[in-house]
């Protein structure tokens, strides 16, 4: 019963209480009750401040690019332009790693891009900097052998004595075995004057 008297009370109050509140009403500040100051979280990375680009001049990229899988990548191409492409910037990894552009794909965010974007479209507006990841499709099979010149085969037989490295040899032995670097020159060139003498006759 105590319950019910107070409910009846309590809507007896309200009911004398205008229902509306009046239009110069004002709320007095020391009623409301106190609040802590809100502060805001640090940011995880400073905000980089902003750079003031010359007249005519164009902001410029570092592109950064890693592979963890094989083959491992771990790339860096600075001052890229803005409307460098997709395809381009695979054309300077395969420049430098030998793998084959059709080979290659590269992801943003773990979304994989097209050729033809640009950094622009990837990039936001005030980055200096993006980060990419390749995917070599075939891994460490895509990578071509470097290519190695052959090196002339040497001269063999009598086809050795007709170089000039032969007799060269042959001063450089008798020198060592003579202790004379004139007798071992002479000495030598009378053998090459002797076989030639030789192969020149009847």
């Amino acid at each position: 019963m105590a319950e019910a008297a107070f409910a009846k009370t309590f809507l007896s109050t309200l009911d004398s209480r205008p229902i509306k509140l009046s239009a110069d009403h004002v709320e007095d500040a020391k009623s409301f009750p106190p609040r802590p100051p809100y502060i805001l979280p640090r940011m995880p990375s400073p905000m980089s401040k902003p750079k003031t680009l010359l007249p005519g001049q164009e902001r410029s990229l570092t592109v950064t690019l890693r592979s963890l899988r094989n083959p491992p990548l771990d790339l860096k191409l600075t001052s890229q332009p803005l409307n460098t492409s997709i395809l381009d910037i695979k054309t300077k990894v395969a420049q430098q790693t030998r793998i084959p552009v059709e080979k290659m794909k590269i992801l943003h965010n773990k979304r994989p891009l097209t050729d033809s974007k640009v950094l622009k479209d990837v990039a936001g507006a005030e980055e200096l900097r993006v980060d990419f990841s390749v995917m070599v499709m075939g891994g460490a099979a895509a990578i071509q052998p470097e290519s190695r010149e052959e090196a002339p085969a040497k001269a063999s037989g009598w086809d050795a004595l007709t170089t000039d490295a032969f007799w060269d040899d042959l001063k450089g032995f008798l020198q060592q075995r003579l202790k004379d670097e004139a007798a071992a020159a002479e000495l030598g060139t009378l053998f090459q004057r002797s076989w030639e003498s030789s192969r020149s006759g009847p």
